[in-house]
């Protein structure tokens, strides 16, 4: 099991399959030593004007359901692109990623978060949550 999952793990973060699978093991278990609960989100009702209209959205979902509706201003990378897009998000600045509930974005948070962009977050329930309770809407 502990082979899937390295293995796993290793072709989300888009590394050859032969990965030495101690070292990505070592890295999950390191960055899951000091993380907090609260690390890697942000809650819908955190995201006031000033954090939105500094953040910048990243639309993790897939194409069809981007350009059927997205937060206003968000780009879109969809979730399993953010490792081998990772240089096409700020490295400063807060960076939120998204999708319709959290699950996948989280996902891709977290192997952002492995390459070390400390930056990126994902919004917890996603746009749904968003849609429902944000702090503030763009017109």
């Amino acid at each position: 099991m502990k082979q899937v999952f390295a293995i796993l793990v290793a072709g989300c973060l888009a590394l050859p399959v032969f990965a030495d699978e101690d070292a990505v093991a070592e890295a999950i278990t390191d960055y899951m030593g000091f993380a907090t609960y609260e690390a890697g989100i942000i809650l819908p009702a955190q995201l006031d004007r000033d954090v939105f209209e500094a953040a910048v959205f990243v639309d993790t979902r897939d194409r069809e359901q981007f350009e059927a509706g997205h937060i206003p201003g968000a780009v879109h990378i969809e979730w399993r692109e953010v490792p081998v897009r990772i240089a096409g998000l700020p490295e400063s600045g807060l960076v939120v990623l998204y999708c319709n509930t959290g699950s996948l974005s989280a996902q891709a948070t977290f192997a952002a978060r492995l390459m070390g962009r400390e930056n990126v977050v994902v919004l917890q329930s996603g746009i749904t949550g968003w849609r429902e309770t944000a702090a503030y809407k763009p017109e």
